[in-house]
C-alpha cells in the first residue's frame, strides 16, 4: 500500500515565514484570536485523519468502485468511506471554515485548504463528496435566501447533508447557454424542473440521508443563451417546514459513468422528473451565482493535484532510495551493495525533483490564494478587500489549469521512477495517474482556464492585474539587488517578468485583427504566466530559507528549500522560452489547415 506522510513542516514554513499568514490574520477580526499555535495543532489532527482513516481505503475503493441499484436508483459508495465520512462528520472536520451562526468552526480558508490538500493526497475520489459539498455551502451563503440559508445551511454545516452542482449536459459541456432544462414555476413559488445532466460528481450515494442539488435550468420566458440561465436548489428530499425529510423528490441518478479514474466516488447521470426546486437569487442570473460554486470548485482541482504530486513524490522517492538498479556514472556510491540505488542517476533525480518542485510551489501559491480569499471576505478595508478579489480573479485560472498540468505531468514521471513497478497495480502509482488525469477537465478544461486568463483576466483589462503581480516581483528584485546568494532566482525572474511585458503586448496587438490569435496562444500564455508566478514564490522561499541559513540554522530543511529553488529556476523555468516561441508562432499554423481535415 501507498505511504502518505502529511508534509505539515513544510506548510508551517510557507503559511509562518513567508506569506506570515498569523499576522495577516490578526488584521481580520473574525480570525485576530487566531494563533500559530491552533492553527498547527488542527492541521496536525487532520494529517492523522487523512493518513490514517482515508488513505487506508483509497485502493479499495478504487477497485472496488461505486454501485448503482437499477431499481431504487440508489448508489453504494466502496467499503469504508461510509465509516470514514460518519468519522470526519463526528471529528467536526465539515464545519472547518464554516460561518458560526449555521454552526461553523469559522476557521480561514487557509487553514481549510491546507486540510483539503491532504485529504486529497490520502484519498482523492472520497475528498470529493465533502469538497463539492463545502462549493454549494458558499454558493447558498452568498446567494440563497434566508429562507434557504435557515433550511440548508447548518445541515449542511454539520455533514448531515452534503451537496452538488448540476451543471453539465450531453449536449453542451462548457457551453452553458445551450443547456436545455426546463423549470416552470408554480403557484406556492416553487419550480417543476425537468431534464438530464451528466457528469455529476457526488450525485447520489450512501454517506448521507439528504442531498442538496444546486441546478442550473431554463424559466419558460428566458432569454436565449447564457442570460437565460437561472439556479435552483433541488434536495433529493423534499424538506418539511420543521427541517424534517418528506418525500422523495424527482430527481435520481439514471446511471454511473465508467471512468479512467477516481472510481470511488459516484459520477452520475441525473435525472429530473418534476422535480421541485426553489429559485436561488435572481431569475436568469443563475450563472453569476453559480460562479461563486465553481470558482472555489476550481481552486479545489488545483489542490486534488497537488495533493496527488505530493503522495505521488513521496512514493517514488522512497521507492528510488530502496531500489537497487547499475550502477552510479561517477563511480561505485555503495560498495557493500551488489548496485546503486536509482537515487544516484540525474534523470531519477530530475523526476523527483520536478514533483517536489511543483507540488511546493503549487502549495505556496494554493495558500497564497486562499489568504487572499480570507482577505477579500473579512479586511475591514474595502480596498484591501478589491485588492485581493481582483488578484484572487487572476490567479484561479493559474492554481486551476497551472497545478494540475503539473500534476499530471509529475505523476507520469513518478510513475517512471518506479518503471515497470509503477505500472502495476499494488504499487499505488498508476492510480495517482489515473486520478490525476480528470484534473486537467472538469471545472472548466484546462484550455478555457487560458482563454479566461488572456481574454478575460489580462487582455480584458490591459494588463492592469498582471502589473500588479508585476510588482509583487518587482519589489521582490529590487529589495535583494546586489544579494549574490539571491541572484540565481532574482535575475531570470526579473528576465522573465521584462519579457511577459512585450510578450503580452504582441499577443493583444494580434488579437486586435484575429481573435483567433488568443486561442492559438492562450494555453502557452497561461504556462508561461504560471511559471512567473511560480518563480515568484520559489525566489520568496529561497529568499527565506537563505536568511534563515545566514543565521546559523542547521535545520536541512533550509538547505533543501534553496537546492530545490535552484533545480526549479534552472530546470524548469527555461521552459519559458520555447512557450513564447510556439505562442508567437500566430493562429495560422492551425487554422489554415483546412486540407489537413478535409
Amino acid at each position: 500500500m501507498p505511504i502518505y506522510n502529511p508534509p505539515l513542516r513544510d506548510m508551517h514554513f510557507v503559511m509562518n515565514e513567508v506569506l506570515h499568514v498569523p499576522e495577516a490574520l490578526k488584521a481580520l477580526p473574525a480570525h485576530a484570536e487566531l494563533d500559530a499555535d491552533t492553527i498547527s495543532a488542527v492541521l496536525e489532527e487532520g494529517g492523522k485523519f487523512a493518513a490514517e482513516v482515508l488513505l487506508p481505503i483509497n485502493a479499495s475503493g478504487d477497485q472496488e468502485g461505486c454501485v448503482l441499484n437499477t431499481q431504487t436508483h440508489e448508489v453504494t459508495t466502496p467499503t469504508g468511506f461510509k465509516k470514514a465520512y460518519a468519522q470526519f462528520v463526528e471529528g467536526g472536520w465539515t464545519a472547518l471554515s464554516c460561518d458560526t451562526a449555521y454552526g461553523g468552526q469559522g476557521l480561514p480558508l487557509v487553514v481549510n485548504q491546507c486540510f483539503y490538500e491532504m485529504l486529497n493526497s490520502a484519498n482523492q475520489a472520497w475528498t470529493m463528496y465533502p469538497g463539492l459539498t463545502h462549493g454549494a455551502y458558499e454558493c447558498l451563503h452568498a446567494h440563497g435566501s434566508e429562507a434557504q440559508k435557515q433550511m440548508y445551511l447548518p445541515k449542511i454545516t454539520s455533514g448531515e447533508w452534503t451537496g452538488t452542482m448540476c451543471l453539465t449536459e450531453a449536449h453542451c459541456g462548457t457551453d452553458l447557454g445551450l443547456l436545455k432544462t426546463k423549470a416552470e414555476p408554480q403557484a406556492d413559488g416553487s419550480y417543476l424542473i425537468t431534464g438530464n445532466k451528466i457528469f455529476i460528481s457526488a450525485g447520489e450515494h450512501d454517506l448521507v440521508s439528504n442531498i442538496v442539488h444546486l441546478v442550473l435550468a431554463r424559466l419558460p420566458d428566458a432569454p436565449a443563451g447564457s442570460k437565460g440561465i437561472s439556479l435552483f436548489v433541488v434536495p433529493k428530499f423534499l424538506v418539511n417546514p420543521d427541517g424534517s425529510l418528506g418525500a422523495r423528490n424527482g430527481i435520481y441518478c439514471g446511471g454511473l459513468e465508467h471512468k479512467m479514474g477516481i472510481h470511488g466516488n459516484a459520477t452520475c447521470q441525473m435525472v429530473l422528473d418534476q422535480a421541485v426546486g426553489t429559485l436561488v437569487g435572481q431569475p436568469n442570473k443563475g450563472l453569476a451565482a453559480m460562479f461563486v460554486m465553481m470558482n472555489a470548485a476550481r481552486i479545489g482541482v488545483g489542490m486534488q493535484s497537488l495533493g496527488l504530486t505530493e503522495v505521488a513524490y513521496q512514493n517514488a522517492l522512497a521507492y528510488a532510495k530502496e531500489r537497487l538498479q547499475s550502477r552510479s556514472l561517477s563511480g561505485v556510491k555503495s560498495p557493500d551493495k551488489p548496485a546503486d540505488s536509482i537515487l544516484v542517476h540525474p534523470d531519477v533525480r530530475k523526476m523527483l525533483l520536478t514533483a517536489k518542485a511543483y507540488a511546493e510551489g503549487g502549495r505556496a501559491l494554493s495558500l497564497y490564494c486562499a489568504l487572499l480569499i480570507d482577505q477579500e471576505l473579512n479586511h475591514p478595508e474595502e480596498q484591501v478587500r478589491k485588492d485581493a478579489a481582483e488578484m484572487v480573479a487572476l490567479l484561479t485560472p493559474i492554481v486551476k489549469a497551472f497545478i494540475t498540468d503539473n500534476g499530471w505531468l509529475a505523476t507520469s514521471g513518478c510513475l517512471q521512477v518506479l518503471g515497470g513497478h509503477g505500472f502495476i497495480r499494488e504499487w499505488g502509482m498508476e492510480q495517482f495517474v489515473r486520478d490525476a488525469r480528470i484534473n486537467m477537465i472538469y471545472e472548466g478544461t484546462n484550455t478555457i482556464q487560458s482563454l479566461d486568463l488572456l481574454g478575460r483576466k489580462v487582455l480584458g483589462n490591459q494588463g492592469a492585474s498582471l502589473k500588479k503581480f508585476g510588482k509583487l516581483i518587482a519589489d521582490l528584485v529590487a529589495a535583494e539587488a546586489g544579494n549574490e546568494d539571491m541572484a540565481p532566482f532574482t535575475q531570470p525572474l526579473a528576465k522573465l517578468g521584462q519579457q511577459m511585458t512585450q510578450f503580452t503586448g504582441e499577443i493583444g496587438m494580434k488579437a486586435l485583427s484575429n481573435a483567433d490569435e488568443v486561442g492559438a496562444a492562450s494555453v502557452d500564455y497561461l504556462r508561461v504566466t504560471g511559471h512567473l508566478v511560480f518563480g515568484y514564490f520559489w525566489a520568496r522561499m529561497a529568499q527565506v530559507a537563505l536568511q534563515a541559513i545566514a543565521q546559523g540554522n542547521t535545520d536541512p530543511f533550509y538547505k533543501a528549500k534553496v537546492q530545490t529553488a535552484r533545480f526549479y529556476f534552472a530546470k524548469l523555468l527555461p521552459e519559458t522560452m520555447s512557450l513564447m516561441q510556439t505562442a508567437r508562432a500566430g493562429s495560422d499554423v492551425l487554422m489554415d489547415t483546412a486540407d489537413v481535415f478535409a
